[in-house]
């Protein structure tokens, strides 16, 4: 059988202009892993358009196209191709689950929710010639997962080519989180057995990881073994977690102990009114600075996240918050327009309320606004988004932020990482183009690791005897 599987890329990524380096970071692993699945005879390619132009000319028997929001419109164009062709055509992701009825006008197959139980039973079905419509997920487990097929991978087109997933979903339950929709009818939170994780980390090669899971502290246990198992193995990391996560006594420490450099941190609103009515209690009541504080403590660097235009917000929301992540010294910030995404919460309330202006999926990129927002006009909304992109990454404000720091390696790695992040795109663009994304692996590394200065390692007294009790 041949098979063909296809990432589409986002309608932001595909900019005739600069290639942000955000859209050749990460190989595609949930294709990765479906092709995990194959029979050793079957003839099967994943193309992931962010990094390569596709091949269009081919006749596969079966095409697999995995379906986020933003990447609906030309997942569907490259089904609609395909299915002209000849090849029976499967949709999958986020976007598939949340509104199936659309995609199904686009495909022979679609999939509903995670793949580890309904992609082994289709295969089963279209072998037998008997494919169905409609695979929907009930089975949440990772217990009988394959090897990814990471043969199938160009690595040398990702600045991170060993990203890794060892766990699914969140456990929380955020009413903008797209999460919700895809998990539902199931467990929304499972892992790997530590061993399995483990073991996976020991396949890949060189020192970097980037963990791509939601909340890689979502099981207090699962993650305080990981990290148990991964001391020794002198590998630096990146990942995402959660302010609680980051307040847990001995957790943080024990991530930074085995290499933890860098944290994507949800902080998301400064306001626990805006907190509340988005149900991310998790949040509430936490010292955000003392969070950031702990994490610089331990040298990890922050990527903190931040969301404008909830109900609380007004026009000063902008300047507060991008204020406060200089003041607090944090490396890189990720900023978002509050996106109401099909299948959430959020989208069914202010769909209710008559809120919502456009159904065109490609302005649902967190950079448009695409509701009617409650405390300020849409345009000064957009505006005051690139205003804090602008503000926060000035040279004036990078420098700034690393003044918080005590000492000049720190200071240092504040401005390579947050300065060659966002300062440099003509760079990174030529080397995306040129195909040798995977030489600034080196570099990368050398940012985490404190630029010749190698981070301390973390002791905290009674860290071999965390308590682990309450639910993060």
């Amino acid at each position: 059988m041949n098979v063909k599987m296809i990432l589409p890329a986002l309608t932001e990524a595909r900019s005739p202009f600069w290639r942000p380096i955000k859209y050749s970071l990460f190989p595609p692993l949930g294709l990765a892993t479906l092709a995990g699945y194959l029979d050793a005879s079957d003839e099967v390619v994943i193309q992931d358009e962010h990094v390569e132009v596709l091949t269009l000319d081919d006749r596969p028997d079966l095409v697999a196209i995995q379906v986020y929001i933003t990447s609906a419109r030309r997942a569907y164009e490259l089904a609609d191709h395909y299915r002209r062709r000849g090849a029976h055509v499967a949709l999958g992701g986020l976007h598939v689950t949340s509104l199936p009825e659309e995609a199904a006008r686009h495909a022979d197959t679609i999939f509903l929710g995670p793949g580890e139980d309904t992609w082994p039973a289709f295969l089963a079905d279209f072998r037998a010639g008997q494919p169905g419509q409609v695979y929907r997920s009930r089975e949440r487990t990772l217990a009988e997962l394959p090897p990814l097929r990471r043969d199938l991978i160009q690595r040398h087109l990702y600045l991170a080519p060993n990203s890794i997933v060892v766990s699914r979903g969140c456990p929380y339950s955020c009413d903008f989180c797209y999460k919700e929709a895809f998990f539902r009818g199931g467990k929304s939170f499972y892992t790997l057995s530590v061993d399995r994780a483990l073991a996976e980390i020991e396949r890949l090669p060189g020192r970097h990881l980037f963990f791509l899971d939601d909340n890689i502290f979502g099981d207090p246990r699962f993650a305080a073994a990981l990290f148990d198992g991964m001391r020794g193995m002198g590998r630096v990391w990146q990942a995402a977690g959660t302010v609680q996560a980051t307040l847990q006594p001995g957790l943080l420490e024990k991530a930074a102990a085995c290499g933890l450099r860098s944290l994507f941190v949800g902080f998301e609103t400064l306001d626990a009114d805006n907190l509340r009515a988005q149900n991310k209690r998790h949040n509430l009541h936490r010292d955000y600075a003392l969070a950031v504080r702990r994490m610089h403590d331990l040298e990890v660097m922050v990527n903190a996240s931040f969301v404008f235009g909830m109900d609380g917000d007004d026009a000063t929301v902008f300047e507060r918050t991008v204020g406060w992540a200089i003041q607090q010294g944090i490396e890189t910030a990720t900023f978002h327009i509050l996106t109401p995404y099909p299948g959430t919460r959020l989208y069914q309330r202010m769909a209710a309320q008559g809120r919502i202006v456009t159904s065109d999926w490609d302005l649902y990129d967190t950079r448009h606004v695409v509701f009617r927002p409650a405390g300020m006009p849409a345009e000064t909304l957009e505006a005051g988004y690139w205003r804090a992109y602008r503000d926060f990454y000035r040279w004036g404000s990078i420098l700034r932020g690393a003044w918080t720091k005590q000492g000049w390696p720190e200071r240092l790695r504040h401005l390579a990482y947050a300065g060659g992040w966002k300062k440099f795109e003509p760079l990174w663009d030529w080397v995306i183009r040129a195909r040798r994304v995977a030489d600034m692996l080196p570099l990368l590394e050398a940012v985490l690791d404190g630029l010749g200065h190698p981070v301390r390692p973390a002791t905290v007294p009674g860290l071999a005897d965390p308590v682990f009790d309450g639910v993060l």
